[in-house]
């Protein structure tokens, strides 16, 4: 079974940079779409970037300039590059992976989830 473990949060100041990653194993990556979600305390879960098995990216409008999904298929781990990180920004991140390559950004549909990592952005 597909198994997804994240890493990297952390409490960064306003304007700085984290790196979260997505350790998946269990799945073949050309079959599988994935994508980075995020929950603030309070606030709905939203997607926030995705990609699918050609590479095709999506993201949500606030953090399209500043983040960035990439997926090292050797390293079979998926990667969100997070710049210029605002307080805004603070949520629990979590990695998601489906079956289906094409969900759109934000479905409720992924099957496979992280446990998550915090992402603190302090002023």
């Amino acid at each position: 079974q597909v198994q997804l473990v994240e890493s990297g949060g952390g409490s960064v100041q306003s304007g700085g940079s984290l790196r979260l990653s997505c350790a998946a194993s269990g799945y073949t990556y050309s079959t599988y779409g994935m994508a980075w979600f995020r929950q603030a305390p309070g606030k709905d879960r939203e997607g926030v970037a995705s990609i699918n098995t050609f590479g095709v990216t999506n993201y949500l409008d606030s953090v399209k300039v500043r983040f960035t999904i990439s997926l090292d298929k050797a390293k079979k781990t998926l990667y969100l590059e997070m710049n210029r990180l605002k307080p805004e920004d603070t949520a629990m991140y979590y990695c998601a992976a489906d079956q289906r390559s094409g969900l759109p950004l934000g479905s409720n549909a992924y099957n496979y989830w992280g446990q998550g990592t915090q992402v603190t952005v302090t002023s």
